[in-house]
């Protein structure tokens, strides 16, 4: 197993992991990474999102539920739905949920984002208007980010949000330095994972209903990409 940013992956799944194994009791894990970027991401959803209202919101490859537990701290008008891959990821999770128990984030669900989202857990069409997806497209294969654009666009109501966050391409080209060299580094350890070019992106996204909306650069050359979901697919 590879840990790279606070994640993990292999080689034949998305699996999104904590910087330190879980242990056998299940106690909560911490990514460094996430406590980085959570803040920032956060103040990206609070000017993107509706918080007047109640929403729904599935978050996608939560990993240690680090994440997941900070926005629903700050955002109590969102029910927040964790997913993950990893079993033992899980686990942390659910700790998380222990540690700060809180009423609007539900247990977590193990999901195959490659999957169609009917094999997502029981979620169903058009049931959320939030999906948040942080880290994985660079460190997952690229089946696992055509997943995540076509059930996105199913499980998102109209107008609903798809918020991704990571290290992108532009136009072809991957800057600065640090970024070519991770990206380098990715496609050592598996030529199935690396940067994604924002063009692809959009370009899945507008298959499956949706449109790039947003660019917000974030701190540590990393962006924070807001696809929205048609009014009418």
């Amino acid at each position: 197993m590879l840990y790279v940013q606070g994640k993990s992956s292999s080689m034949s799944g998305c699996l999104n992991c904590f910087s330190t194994p879980l242990g056998k009791e299940g106690r909560l894990k911490g990514a460094a990474a996430a406590d980085r970027n959570k803040g920032h991401i956060l103040a990206v959803l609070r000017e993107s999102v509706n918080t007047g209202k109640p929403l729904q919101a599935l978050e996608i490859a939560s990993g240690t539920g680090q994440h997941v537990i900070h926005f629903a701290q700050a955002l109590r008008n969102i029910i927040w739905q964790p997913s993950e891959y990893d079993r033992q990821t899980l686990a942390s999770i659910e700790a998380y949920r222990a540690g700060y128990p809180m009423n609007n984030v539900k247990p977590a669900i193990h999901l195959d984002v490659s999957l169609p989202h009917q094999y997502w857990g029981g979620i169903q069409p058009e049931s959320f208007d939030l999906v948040v997806n942080i880290n994985m497209i660079h460190i997952s294969p690229m089946a696992c980010t055509e997943g995540l654009f076509r059930g996105a666009g199913a499980v998102l109501k109209p107008r609903g949000l798809l918020l991704t966050y990571g290290p992108y391409a532009v136009n072809g080209q991957i800057t600065p330095q640090s970024n070519v060299d991770f990206n380098y580094s990715l496609r050592q350890r598996n030529p199935e994972w690396g940067l994604r070019d924002i063009s692809l992106l959009s370009s899945l996204a507008q298959k499956n209903g949706l449109f790039l909306e947003k660019i917000v650069d974030m701190p540590a050359n990393n962006k924070c990409l807001l696809f929205r979901k048609e009014s009418v697919v």
